[in-house]
């Protein structure tokens, strides 16, 4: 009898152990598949270029131009983590102080968006910047941020651009704008950035950065989020059910658990729902219609969840991030009116 329950425990034990190293070992391929896509090593710059001049052949022209005349010119910064950022910068046509930061997409890096840069700079004589972000394009970093701790990044960039483009007596105009999880770190950058003179900052942020914030809540005027999610627990939770067939239980909760241990943030606290709740400065949301990487649903519980001043665009039969592609003249009519409003 007592062999039996000793065999029946060493079973269980065994049991358990294999459930949790089956576990530790699938929450690191999803953390390795899902933040360290083998795509974003060795890319080849040039050739993504002539891509994008393919889906977007209206801005040929004038990319070739900003190009060869090196006006679109590299710039890099030390991040608040130590690493090294880089960014594209290309000033206005005439000199102004209208500015628009642009934030790529997951696994894009900045020369992925110069088709936004070209509604900005080309067709609304602006001044941009667009970074790339951590562990994307030229900057360092081992893991992307899913637009979590990236939100810190874009504020330090959109503080540097606020300093290159400010008149004489006046901070800076700005709008963020943000593509896929691009919109999601726009969104998350919103709920950081006051509306007013208070600031709204998290304790953890530190008092340099809650002035720095301080200052860009007159300098930021609104936000253009395209295709962003709810938060990074959702699409994930999503992404493993449509690619894998798998359940959020438990996998998705020791992912989660294991991502903060080695990255410092999990998939939960990367929430652009809460923080665009704390966001009253005017928000433009794009979504296709047709989005299945990021499904259309998300955009109506963000919209829901923002406060005025806001503003709600669904391209009909548009994927994620091809909204523009699809309705060219209606998304820059639509930027064009939003931005000319606030800016």
């Amino acid at each position: 009898m007592k062999n039996n329950k000793k065999r029946i425990t060493r079973i269980v034990v065994i049991c358990l152990v294999a459930i949790i190293v089956v576990l530790i070992a699938g929450s690191e391929y999803l953390i390795d598949f899902a933040l360290c896509p083998k795509k974003n090593k060795g890319r080849n710059y040039s050739r993504e270029l002539v891509v994008m001049k393919s889906r977007y052949p209206w801005i040929a022209g004038w990319t070739d131009s900003v190009i060869q005349t090196h006006a679109l010119r590299d710039t890099f910064i030390i991040a608040s983590d130590g690493d090294r950022h880089h960014a594209l910068i290309l000033n206005a046509p005439s000199k102004t102080d209208r500015t628009a930061v642009i934030v790529p997409g997951y696994t894009d890096g900045a020369i992925d968006m110069l088709h936004i840069g070209y509604i900005y700079n080309k067709l609304l004589a602006m001044n941009i910047l667009i970074p790339d972000l951590h562990s994307n394009g030229k900057s360092d970093g081992k893991a992307m941020q899913m637009g979590w701790k990236d939100r810190i990044d874009v504020i330090q960039w959109t503080g540097i651009a606020d300093s290159l483009f400010r008149s004489n007596r006046n901070n800076a105009r700005i709008v963020i704008h943000g593509q896929s999880m691009g919109a999601a770190t726009t969104m998350n950058v919103s709920g950081d950035i006051p509306s007013g003179s208070t600031p709204d900052v998290a304790a953890s942020n530190g008092s340099h950065q809650a002035e720095s914030l301080q200052h860009l809540g007159t300098s930021v005027r609104c936000y253009v989020e395209d295709c962003g999610y709810t938060s990074a627990w959702d699409e994930f939770s999503y992404e493993l059910g449509d690619m894998f067939g798998l359940p959020e239980f438990p996998l998705l909760y020791t992912a989660s658990a294991l991502c903060k241990m080695q990255y410092g943030w999990s998939f939960g606290e990367a929430a652009p729902i809460k923080q665009v709740a704390k966001c009253n400065k005017p928000m433009l949301f794009i979504h296709g219609s047709a989005d299945t990487f990021v499904p259309t649903r998300m955009v109506f519980r963000l919209y829901a969840a923002k406060p005025a001043p806001k503003y709600l665009m669904v391209f009909p039969g548009s994927k994620h991030a091809r909204s523009y592609r699809d309705h060219r003249n209606e998304y820059e009519q639509r930027i064009r009116t939003f931005v000319g409003k606030y800016l």
